[in-house]
């Protein structure tokens, strides 16, 4: 009799940030020590936020993600809502507030480590598909123990359902037997249910606000949703 779980080796394409190890929490500290030296005498956190979002939603399209992107965010932000006269080191010291997300420890989530070991140990095929500059996520990827878990790694500017369509052919994955497994609606779930491939959602309670939106219908594809990384083994 069944237990629940897959009967034959399934692919496993697997999110980084905030599905394996913490992240978005460096960024939350970056910016709320970059709300307290902007100092601003009206404006309310949200609203910084509100308009900080407009400037990086923007340079996305142009710069991509990460923490020297982010810090560039800042710094604009900060020109646009300063009330004082801009000092010489005030660029400095904004992009020394995000240059210290590089040299946090890798913290792994609860369990992962034991559930990817699991996993593979079930026979399944184990791809980690991440967004961001190219430098930076590998830079992680090296100093967490996972690495020797996976594998393909997979690096790419952003993940919408043509990257996953493209990732599955490269791969040559069957729809039926893949699932993109992540803690965002938005570059993990919805894309992947887009492309026709199973999804399961790991939700993490800091995740970016960019990152936050409605589960979209699952469609021709399956969607589970677990409370944390160690509930895979239920089903896989």
């Amino acid at each position: 009799m069944s237990d629940g779980r897959a009967e034959s080796p399934q692919a496993l394409i697997i999110d980084a940030d905030d599905t394996l190890w913490e992240n978005n929490i460096y960024f939350e500290q970056a910016w709320e020590d970059f709300v307290q030296f902007l100092d601003h005498s009206h404006l309310p956190a949200e609203r910084i936020r509100a308009i900080f979002d407009e400037i990086e939603i923007a340079n996305i399209q142009i710069h991509g993600y990460g923490a020297r992107n982010f810090a560039r965010n800042m710094v604009q932000c900060y020109e646009h809502l300063v009330e004082r006269a801009i000092a010489p080191g005030d660029a400095d010291h904004i992009l020394s507030l995000a240059d210290r997300i590089f040299h946090q420890p890798i913290e792994m989530l609860p369990g992962v480590e034991d559930t990817l070991g699991y996993l593979l140990h079930r026979s399944h095929d184990l791809i980690l598909f991440t967004k961001g500059h190219p430098e930076e996520q590998r830079l992680k990827i090296d100093r967490s123990p996972v690495g020797r878990f996976f594998r393909e790694f997979e690096i790419v500017r952003e993940k919408d359902a043509g990257a996953y369509r493209e990732l599955a052919r490269r791969h040559q994955l069957v729809p039926s037997i893949t699932w993109m497994i992540g803690n965002s609606p938005k570059s993990d779930i919805n894309p992947a249910l887009a492309a026709g491939l199973n999804a399961v959602f790991v939700p993490h309670p800091r995740t970016w606000s960019l990152e936050q939106t409605e589960l979209a219908p699952a469609g021709p594809g399956t969607l589970r949703i677990v409370e944390n990384f160690s509930d895979l083994r239920n089903f896989f």
